[in-house]
């Protein structure tokens, strides 16, 4: 599962997260913000934390930042910003990316990628061309839609488990209809 989960961007509850306090649990927060949004200082991301029922020392944040490999680059207002390297071997420094961003690449990925929907109760099953799931499911848990608790990954297949327990139908209509819009 990816880093889903999130009410609004950068902001959920500590119950519908389940998050246990472990330093892993909380650099995992502090990427999925990093990643969400631009946090300009430490303090402005102990805040954000704080928001999410996470409480961190200023030096515990400072060693967690060094050790996600955290640095400072240029925002879009050309203020400093947080950011963490790119996975997938791409060495550029990537900041608050937008919501419209993440929305446009999932659902050009959606229109190469996906070949069914289908859903049952709060699970949706989507199908994709052999070795392309787990692209698909990233996508999906990078998008932070508010209702996908997380996705699973297969060769060809994707299992998105959404937060309502009658969920699956309307967010396997909503994946074909973003595949349809490009």
């Amino acid at each position: 599962m990816g880093t889903t989960g999130l009410g609004a961007p950068g902001h959920s509850t500590p119950a519908a997260n389940a998050q246990p306090a472990t330093k892993t649990a909380r650099q995992a927060r502090i990427k999925a913000l990093l990643k969400a949004t631009y946090v300009r200082s430490q303090s402005e991301l102990a805040e954000l934390l704080a928001l999410d029922g996470v409480q961190v020392t200023q030096a515990t944040l400072s060693r967690d930042l060094v050790e996600l490999g955290a640095i400072r680059v240029r925002g879009e207002d050309g203020g400093l910003v947080y950011a963490l390297r790119s996975e997938g071997g791409d060495p550029t420094p990537k900041a608050g990316v937008s919501q419209e961003v993440l929305d446009a690449r999932l659902a050009k990925l959606c229109a190469e990628l996906l070949v069914t929907a289908e859903a049952s109760g709060n699970i949706v099953v989507l199908r994709t061309p052999p070795g392309a799931a787990n692209f698909l499911a990233l996508a999906i848990d990078h998008s932070v839609l508010p209702a996908i608790l997380g996705t699973i990954a297969g060769d060809d297949t994707v299992m998105v488990i959404t937060r309502d327990p009658l969920g699956g139908e309307a967010m396997a209509n909503r994946f074909l209809e973003l595949a349809a819009m490009q």
